[in-house]
């Protein structure tokens, strides 16, 4: 039976990894599995941006996969960044198996704003879905609602669902 691993980077058993299990099994019908890998996040930290290198640690995430890894998916709470833009909340790589996603930019804390946890986990469970679809193939949707929407700001990800619209649901062969 495949899983889908979901691998917190330097979190100590945070709370609400069983709700993104449940949200991720949901969405995809695959069994979720929370575990740990050896990340050496310090090896991803770029002094000059003060930012981790979000390629670097998926690079770590896909190294050695458990055989019965049908995706990877780590949760981090660094500030990720890729080369050509000045941050992101995550990575994937497209039909592969591995993605990232953070929560340093999901909190309201990062914005100056009292904390909300329960909407930094909903915010963390669309981001995990949209980064784990664009591993299954998906393309950024221009269905508004859906998690594969593009989200360029923090903004953009509370305008939509945690869902996955009719269209990308059976063009990865769940609907």
């Amino acid at each position: 039976m495949s899983r889908i691993y979901l691998v917190p980077i330097h979190l100590n058993a945070p709370e609400w990894l069983g709700r993104l299990r449940a949200c991720i099994e949901k969405t995809f019908g695959i069994r979720a599995k929370c575990c740990s890998f050896p990340i050496d996040l310090p090896a991803a930290f770029d002094p000059a941006r003060n930012q981790y290198s979000s390629s670097l640690i998926l690079q770590q995430l896909i190294a050695n996969p458990p055989a019965d890894a049908r995706k990877i998916l780590g949760i981090t709470d660094v500030d990720l960044f890729i080369p050509i833009l000045t941050y992101v909340f995550g990575e994937a790589q497209l039909d592969g198996i591995g993605a990232v996603v953070s929560l340093h930019r999901l909190k309201n804390r990062f914005y100056g704003l009292p904390e909300d946890n329960d909407l930094m986990v909903e915010r963390l469970m669309k981001e995990s879905v949209h980064e784990l679809g664009h591993t299954f193939g998906l393309f950024h949707c221009a269905w508004f609602g859906c998690a594969l929407n593009a989200s360029t700001y923090v903004e953009d990800i509370d305008q939509k669902s945690c869902e996955l619209c009719p269209d990308c649901r059976n063009a990865i062969g769940l609907a």
